[in-house]
């Protein structure tokens, strides 16, 4: 009986033990699995630190306003760049017949109409007047071109109306205001020549062109300012000639062309100054009319001569400003 009951001690001291050292190993183990873990999350930290040493100027504008300089060297090794996030999904086309058009507006001239209160009615419209949908793709890119000098008030209403317009219709597009420098004689068709010629520099991607006088706006948001297979005419009724065209081939006011179009015809004649008869040459270039053929490859967007002496990117357009020369001492044409 003794010798059973020391044999049942033995076996239950053998247990405990076994029982202690699988603690003992149990605990060890979630020990150094803890101990790692702090290591890892120190050193992700402590690597994150000298990172952002690296780099303390994601903000800055050092290479925005010169984006092909070169950010000075540290000495530091980079950190690696991170990896490409997911690509964004392509926006859908636009429609052909935006949804979002009012039809008939009222257009008047009287309120006050300060700069201030056109750019709060347009927070999408970017610095220099630049513009695209946020949620379909256009298919032209429009530069709008303005000849312009001494005429701020009836800018301020062009912007007012003319902005939301042109969003409403989808466009992907910029403004430009070519401003005369000087007080020597107007000449409207130098100045869309050299808009055509500036609006490609800042954007090479412009395939569509709207020539519009700035005391000009549309009554219907269905006037699209688009370009066809043909150079389109806008101002086929204004109220100033009765609601109808002053004459047969009249193709002043505003008028649309693609690049190609443009470039076919050699843009407009550079020699009419004063208002009026460029539009009458501009009409005969499309028609081909034989004296006009003969003076359209001498004269226009490949003998333009200016000099610019400003690029300003306002909030709601940009301005620039252009030394176009003077007349000729011989009566001025139109």
């Amino acid at each position: 009986m003794s010798r059973l009951l020391g044999g049942t001690l033995e076996r239950v001291c053998k247990a405990v033990l076994l029982l202690c050292l699988l603690h003992f190993l149990v605990a060890v183990i979630l020990y150094f699995d803890v101990y790692a873990q702090h290591l890892a999350f120190f050193s992700r930290f402590s690597a994150r630190g000298p990172a952002r040493a690296l780099h303390p100027a994601a903000s800055s504008s050092t290479n925005c306003s010169r984006p092909n300089t070169t950010a000075p060297s540290s000495g530091l090794p980079e950190a690696p760049s991170a990896r490409p996030g997911p690509t964004a999904p392509a926006l859908p086309p636009c429609s052909d017949s935006p949804p979002g058009l009012v039809g008939r507006l009222l257009i008047e001239f009287t309120s006050p109409m300060p700069l201030e209160r056109v750019q709060r009615e347009n927070p999408g419209v970017l610095l220099g007047g630049r513009y695209a949908p946020p949620d379909c793709t256009p298919a032209q890119t429009v530069a709008v071109i303005i000849p312009f000098r001494h005429r701020e008030h009836h800018l301020r209403y062009w912007l007012h109306y003319l902005h939301p317009i042109l969003r409403r219709q989808r466009l992907r597009y910029g403004v430009y205001v070519i401003n005369q420098h000087g007080e020597d004689t107007f000449n409207r068709a130098k100045l869309l020549n050299v808009g055509f010629l500036e609006a490609l520099k800042e954007d090479a991607t412009y395939d569509c062109f709207i020539f519009s006088d700035v005391d000009l706006v549309p009554m219907d948001d269905r006037n699209l300012y688009r370009c066809g297979d043909q150079p389109r005419h806008f101002a086929i009724a204004m109220d100033k000639f009765g609601f109808r065209l002053p004459y047969a081939g009249y193709f002043g006011g505003v008028s649309g062309l693609s690049k190609a179009q443009f470039l076919r015809i050699n843009g407009f004649p550079n020699e009419y100054w004063g208002w009026g008869g460029e539009d009458d040459d501009i009409f005969n270039r499309f028609t081909k009319i034989q004296n006009t053929k003969l003076t359209m490859k001498r004269d226009g967007i490949g003998s333009v001569r200016y000099q610019v002496l400003e690029v300003s990117r306002q909030p709601l357009f940009t301005n620039i400003t252009v030394d176009i020369g003077r007349p000729p001492s011989w009566p001025p044409r139109g």
